[in-house]
């Protein structure tokens, strides 16, 4: 079975463009490209699903520079994960990293030991921000909704003269709220 080498490019606006990425991953020779002009941010990029459907082991992903293919440093890590777990080769031009050499893959070690690192400090730092707020007498989470709104929300809904919509407006509790409160047994 044949390997692929497959490019991908991508801008953030409508207004950038794509040739210095495109001619990049062409010289390469890669054998398809797939390419957005879309905000790196986003995580439902249409080309960068259909690429990562289409990929499989042995296959190379080539890309102009890491930033094309994640705006995070978490972002850039899932996505080279799920290529080591697929089997897939990345190659990024600009960084010259290329995970199919024992010097990209201590590239991409280094990356992935520092974003875990990196998701350990986060989760240390959320569960002792936890406990410095419960010794507060704070407990966290979302303020609840004041039980006199809910109830006459539920009042509204039940007249059946009114959207969800107009009793979030009418009342501020929101449509989760509602129906949650709803399902919880209140009158109908």
């Amino acid at each position: 079975m044949k390997n692929y080498i497959f490019g991908y490019a991508r801008v953030s606006t409508e207004q950038q463009n794509l040739d210095r990425q495109l001619d990049a991953l062409k010289r390469y020779g890669c054998d398809f490209i797939y390419n957005e002009k879309m905000t790196g941010t986003r995580r439902d990029r249409p080309e960068l699903t259909k690429l990562l459907d289409r990929v499989t082991e042995g296959d190379t992903v080539v890309i102009e520079s890491l930033s094309r293919l994640g705006r995070s440093t978490k972002d850039l890590i899932d996505l080279t994960e799920i290529f080591e777990k697929k089997g897939v080769h990345l190659v990024s031009l600009k960084e010259s990293i290329d995970t199919s050499t024992s010097t990209g893959k201590l590239l991409f070690t280094l990356m992935s030991a520092i974003a875990q690192f990196e998701r350990d400090v986060i989760a240390d730092r959320t569960r002792e921000g936890l406990r410095s707020a419960r010794a507060r007498g704070r407990n966290g989470g979302r303020p609840r909704t004041d039980p006199e709104k809910v109830k006459k929300a539920i009042k509204l809904y039940n007249t059946g003269q009114y959207s969800v919509r107009e009793i979030e407006e009418l009342t501020g509790v929101k449509k989760a709220t509602l129906y949650r409160a709803l399902g919880d047994g209140a009158t109908r």
